[in-house]
């Protein structure tokens, strides 16, 4: 990741590998003594600290190590690592909003095929429901750029529409600069608990 977004290290609850904030999910505990996620690192309280991936916040859940690292008992709920895949998910729409207010998003076909071309877009965000022939001719010139865009799809053409105030998003572009390094943080956390497209689209030229 080219812009580091922790400077701390922390040890992962599952496995004692200690790791940058970044590769992490923090936990905090909540009312009535529930496992709360606090993605932003900011809700006080001791942080409890685990990989961000779906297997280690599972995990954490059904061994009760959550209460362990807490020395005191904690509810965490069997859906944790889902909580978790919800909040980074809008986390990341709400970073898409953000971006477009600060000039650094772009959408519409041409203006996200030319900044592919100029090597200026640093994520491809299509929606999921988009129409497969303008899909493939994106790729297709991402397969051609020097320095092609990471892939997202994660999200409808109405997710992104209510996130950019706008209607039928399809094809967007998060231009390269310190505002897509801060968004990759996300990403990469979002990244443990879902694929970050669709594997079908792995199959289109």
């Amino acid at each position: 990741m080219a812009l580091a977004q922790a400077s701390r290290e922390r040890r992962d609850l599952v496995t004692g590998t200690v790791m940058d904030e970044s590769r992490l999910v923090r936990f905090v505990v909540g009312p009535e003594d529930a496992v709360i996620p606090d993605l932003a690192r900011k809700l006080p309280g001791r942080g409890l600290w685990v990989a961000a991936d779906r297997a280690s916040v599972t995990t954490a859940a059904r061994k009760g190590l959550f209460a362990r690292a807490a020395k005191r008992r904690l509810a965490a709920p069997a859906d944790l690592a889902d909580q978790v895949e919800t909040l980074l998910a809008r986390r990341l729409l709400a970073g898409l909003g953000l971006a477009r207010k600060a000039g650094d998003l772009i959408s519409g076909f041409e203006k996200v095929y030319g900044s592919i071309v100029q090597g200026k877009a640093a994520f491809l965000v299509e929606a999921l429901d988009g129409a497969a022939d303008g899909r493939r001719k994106i790729f297709g010139v991402i397969h051609r750029s020097p320095r092609p865009p990471r892939l997202i799809g994660l999200f409808s053409s109405e997710d992104l529409g209510l996130a950019l105030g706008g209607e039928n998003v399809i094809h967007t572009a998060f231009l390269a600069g310190r505002g897509a390094e801060r968004w990759a943080f996300d990403v990469e956390r979002l990244g443990g608990f879902r694929p970050l497209f669709p594997e079908s689209w792995r199959e289109e030229p």
